[in-house]
């Protein structure tokens, strides 16, 4: 296979591929392939915010410390081959087509979805690669995710649970928790990060008593946020935090990302248990060094531009939160999908927005931008509509610099790939 048949491999299955009731399709394709979830360890991580960060800061914490550490993410941010990592490093060309051609030969006529091609395209080339642990990031919900046909992982890891995905997962908080926490396994262990609700902290509890596994969750005690963490004109006024009386201070932005970063330290103190190496040096060192694309990312010019690629109303609530104290007039460019609460994100965005460009056409399912424009002004804020992301931005970066202002392009992971690719480098 070349790249362009590779790709046309993958394309040809769907996003979401056909029904499922349990994980016979995900167990037949790694059976066919064979097995290679069966030769390897895995941290795997469930969570509605949090995931992508938390999957860094672990991995950086091990690839620091020596080890040869898969990265599995999704959705991928620059390009296919970006969700799929060995030391930070992603699957190159040569070896895609390779394993594409392996996985052709052998596959069945089963309704497989993309997802599931590409987890197996990942674990067949961490094999190959002689990995020694895969940080493994679920796609949707937990339990029913194709992720879960892995055998028990050294560590289980739940980030904050909020309203996404309640086509699929369910409407309330309680019952997508209980999708999340159907990776928890038998005589495993489980970390819950520190910003979950109470009844989320007991669902958690209640499950892992269930199946004999150790539950796991920071103290709030041991942790003291040293400051407002907030969006000024650089990355270096982030505020310091405190975590069992020693301070870390982030690269990444974000009030959420502490919170993130403990449940990360948590984790490598469990993975120590477990006979990984891995010092405090190396934690401290992955906490303070570790950058996401789209995670409330900051693009140093003239003017400053953020990026953010939350889409559900908590994920797009923090960025509201870190940017509503900013001394920078903000300027949003907006763009959503109609499977997401693009009413509630928008109420976030305009509250702290000067003005806001909404856009569409970056996805095959986004909210037409007159629809976000609406409810933009609903809340007083001025808007404008220009549909195409090129035309937006400018528009956004000319009011930016007569106003000493902030760019912040938000809404989708489809939109802020669609900048990173255009304006990123």
């Amino acid at each position: 296979m070349n790249i362009n048949e590779c790709t046309e491999f993958i394309n040809s299955y769907s996003k979401s591929g056909g029904k499922i009731t349990d994980l016979s399709r995900a167990e037949n394709l790694m059976k066919i392939i064979g097995n290679p979830e069966k030769k390897l360890k895995f941290v795997h991580i469930a969570g509605t915010n949090g995931k992508g960060s938390t999957v860094e800061y672990i991995s950086n914490a091990l690839i620091y410390s020596g080890y040869k550490t898969g990265q599995f993410t999704s959705p991928y941010i620059l390009r296919y081959n970006d969700r799929i990592r060995i030391n930070g490093t992603e699957i190159d060309d040569d070896s895609l087509c390779r394993i594409c051609s392996l996985i052709s030969k052998r596959i069945d006529d089963k309704p497989y979805s993309q997802f599931e091609i590409t987890m197996a395209i990942a674990f067949l080339w961490y094999v190959r690669e002689n990995c020694d642990i895969v940080v493994l990031e679920c796609g949707i919900g937990g339990l029913l995710d194709c992720t879960n046909v892995i055998p028990p992982p050294l560590l289980s890891v739940i980030t904050s649970i909020s309203l996404d995905h309640t086509d699929i997962l369910g409407d309330t908080v309680e019952k997508i928790a209980q999708q999340k926490v159907g990776i928890i396994k038998e005589n495993s262990a489980v970390i819950l990060s520190i910003d979950n609700k109470r009844n989320v902290k007991y669902l958690v509890e209640k499950v892992t008593k269930e199946k004999n596994a150790e539950f796991i969750m920071p103290d709030h005690r041991d942790f003291k946020h040293c400051g407002t963490q907030y969006l000024v004109a650089s990355p270096t006024d982030n505020k310091p935090f405190t975590y069992k009386k020693e301070q870390y201070k982030m690269a990444m932005l974000g009030f959420h990302q502490p919170m993130n970063a403990v449940t990360a330290i948590e984790a490598c103190e469990y993975l120590r248990k477990k006979g990984f190496e891995i010092s405090d040096e190396n934690i401290k060192k992955s906490i303070e060094n570790t950058q996401v694309k789209a995670r409330i990312q900051y693009i140093n010019g003239n003017p400053p531009v953020i990026v953010d690629g939350g889409h559900n109303p908590e994920g797009v609530y923090q960025l509201y939160c870190s940017s509503s104290v900013t001394n920078k007039t903000i300027y949003a460019v907006m763009g959503m999908v109609d499977s997401k609460d693009y009413p509630e994100c928008v109420r976030h965005i305009a509250r702290c927005s000067k003005v806001m460009f909404t856009v569409d056409g970056f996805a095959p399912n986004a909210v037409p931008a007159e629809k976000l424009a609406e409810i933009s002004r609903k809340f007083g804020t001025h808007t404008g509509v220009y549909h195409k992301l090129t035309d937006a931005v400018a528009k956004a970066k000319e009011y930016a610099l007569l106003n000493d202002g902030i760019v912040v392009v938000c809404g989708s992971l489809y939109l802020a790939s669609e900048y990173l690719n255009k304006f990123g480098k």
